[in-house]
C-alpha cells in the first residue's frame, strides 16, 4: 500500500471576500487525512475582507496559515507559498472556486497510478448570480466554439497528458528542475510555466473525475472587460519571456479581430478586395456562430439562447482579440522584448 504523501495546498488570493469562505470550506471538507495536509493561504493585500475571513479559518483549523503577499499579483503569491511549503506535493488552488471532497485524494491517487509528476482537473462553470446573462455566459465559456479546445474547461471522458490543466498537483521537486513561476508575469503564468514543464520533457495529466466549479462574472460588462485583459495577457508575456507562452488557440481570436480591421482598412481604400475578404471573414463567423447558438438553445430547449448566445460568443471573441491586439503593440514597442531577443541569439 502507497504511503499518503504530505500536500501543501496554495491558495493565492487578492480582494476575494465573496467567495474565499466557500472555497476554504469545500478544503476543510476535503477526504485527505488533515495531518497529511496544509493549506497556505498567500492574501495579496486584500482592501477587502479576506483577510479577517481567512484569521478567522487558521484560527479554528491549524492547518491552515496565512501569509502576506506585498507584491498582490498571483506568481509572487505561488513562489512564496512554493518556499514555505513542507509538502512533497504542490496543489495549487484558486480562491475563486469550491472543490469537489475527493479533490486532493484524486490528485495522490492520479499522480501515483501514472507516475505523473503534475496532475490537473477540470473546471465547471457557474454563474455567480443565477441570472439568464450569467447562464449564457457559463455556456460559452465550456463551449469549444467559445474557448477553443481548452479541455480543463470543456471537459474530456478519460484521462489524458495535456499542455495545461486546472488545479493543479505538481510534485515539488518539479519546481527545482524548471524553475518557479514568472513574477513578471500579472496573467498567463499557468501557461508559461506549462510550456517550461513541457520543454523539460515533463507532462501533465488531466484527469476528468478531478473537478472543482468556478463562479463565472455573470454581468455583461465585466465579461467583456475581462476577456480584453485576458486577450492583453495572452500576448504581453513575450515581454518577459523568450518563449511562446500561449498556445495556437490564444491567438485564433488576434487573428479574427485582425482580419476585419485589416480588410475594413482596404475596403476603405476602395478596394473590392478588401470588402469582399471583410465579408468571406463575417459570414463565416456569423454561419458558425449562428449554428452554435441554434444548437445550444435545442439542448437547453430555451429559444431565449438563439438571440443571446450570438451577442456572448461575439463578445468573447472580439474583446480578446483587441485586447490581444492592444497587448501586440505593447510587446512591439517594448525596449525589453527586443533586448532579450538580441541578448539570445
Amino acid at each position: 500500500m502507497n504511503i499518503l504523501p504530505f500536500v501543501s495546498v496554495i491558495i493565492p488570493c487578492r480582494n476575494e471576500e465573496r467567495f474565499i469562505a466557500r472555497c476554504l470550506d469545500s478544503v476543510v471538507a476535503q477526504d485527505y487525512p488533515k495531518n497529511k495536509m496544509e493549506v497556505l493561504v498567500v492574501n495579496g493585500m486584500s482592501e477587502d475582507g479576506t483577510r479577517k475571513i481567512v484569521k478567522r479559518y487558521a484560527k479554528q483549523y491549524s492547518f491552515i496559515k496565512i501569509f502576506d503577499n506585498p507584491k498582490t499579483i498571483t506568481s509572487p503569491a505561488l513562489n512564496s507559498g512554493i518556499k514555505n511549503a513542507k509538502g512533497e506535493l504542490i496543489l495549487w488552488m484558486s480562491a475563486h472556486n469550491r472543490y469537489e471532497r475527493e479533490y486532493i485524494s484524486k490528485c495522490v491517487k492520479y499522480m501515483q497510478e501514472f507516475d505523473a509528476v503534475a496532475v490537473g482537473g477540470i473546471i465547471k462553470i457557474i454563474p455567480r448570480n443565477n441570472s439568464f446573462v450569467g447562464k449564457s455566459i457559463c455556456l460559452v465559456l465550456s463551449c469549444s466554439f467559445g474557448v477553443g479546445s481548452s479541455i480543463h474547461k470543456i471537459g474530456t471522458l478519460k484521462p489524458r497528458w495535456v499542455d495545461t490543466a486546472f488545479g493543479t498537483c505538481y510534485r515539488k521537486e518539479v519546481f527545482n528542475r524548471v524553475g518557479l513561476f514568472n513574477e513578471q508575469l500579472v496573467r498567463g503564468q499557468d501557461m508559461e510555466f506549462s510550456i517550461r514543464l513541457k520543454k523539460a520533457g515533463l507532462r501533465t495529466l488531466l484527469v476528468p473525475d478531478v473537478v472543482s466549479y468556478y463562479y463565472a462574472r455573470s454581468d455583461f460588462k465585466s465579461f467583456c472587460r475581462h476577456n480584453f485583459r485576458n486577450g492583453v495577457w495572452a500576448i504581453l508575456p513575450l515581454e518577459f519571456t523568450t518563449i511562446m507562452p500561449v498556445s495556437w488557440r490564444h491567438l485564433v481570436p488576434l487573428a479574427f479581430v485582425s482580419g476585419l480591421v485589416s480588410s475594413l482598412g482596404l475596403w476603405g481604400l476602395w478596394s473590392s478586395l478588401g470588402l469582399m475578404s471583410f465579408l468571406l471573414i463575417i459570414g463565416s463567423y456569423s454561419i458558425c456562430n449562428l449554428f452554435l447558438s441554434i444548437k445550444i438553445a435545442l439542448r437547453e430547449k430555451d429559444w431565449r439562447y438563439l438571440f443571446i448566445m450570438p451577442v456572448v460568443f461575439a463578445s468573447l471573441h472580439i474583446c480578446y482579440g483587441f485586447g490581444s491586439m492592444v497587448g501586440l503593440v505593447r510587446v512591439l514597442f517594448s525596449k525589453n522584448f527586443w533586448k532579450m531577443r538580441f541578448k539570445y541569439k
